[in-house]
C-alpha cells in the first residue's frame, strides 16, 4: 500500500517522535486508568469508546497522531478521524509501550 492509497499512517516511534518536534496534536485513545499510569507529553485524552458512541462530538485537528498502549485502538481511532475528514493522520504503530521502551519521558496527569 503506498501513502497515497493509505487512509493514514502507521509509524513507529522514530518517525512519531518527529513529527511531535513538527508540531503534530497527540490523542491518548486509552482508558482512564491507563492515561493516569502515564502518557505521551502534551497528548490530550479522549477515551476510543466515547469516539465510537459519538464519533461526531470530537473535532480532531489536521495532523494528529492517535497512540494507545501498542497501536491497536489507536488504529481504530485513525480510521474513525479520516471518515471524519481529518487529514494527515497517523497512528502510533507500538504506542505507549514503544516510547516508553525507548527511554523517552511520561507525564502524570
Amino acid at each position: 500500500m503506498t501513502e497515497q492509497t493509505a487512509p493514514f499512517r502507521d509509524l513507529k516511534v522514530d518517525d512519531v517522535k518527529k513529527l511531535i518536534d513538527d508540531g503534530y496534536e497527540v490523542v491518548d485513545v486509552r482508558e482512564d486508568w491507563e492515561w493516569n499510569k502515564g502518557h505521551l507529553p502534551g497528548a490530550t485524552h479522549v477515551v476510543l469508546s466515547s469516539i465510537l458512541a459519538n464519533p461526531g462530538a470530537q473535532t480532531f485537528r489536521d495532523r494528529t497522531i492517535f497512540v494507545c498502549g501498542v497501536g491497536e485502538r489507536s488504529a481504530v481511532a485513525s480510521e474513525m478521524a479520516v471518515a471524519l475528514g481529518v487529514k494527515d493522520v497517523v497512528n502510533f504503530r507500538g504506542g505507549t509501550k514503544a516510547w516508553k521502551d525507548a527511554g523517552l519521558p511520561m507525564e502524570t496527569p
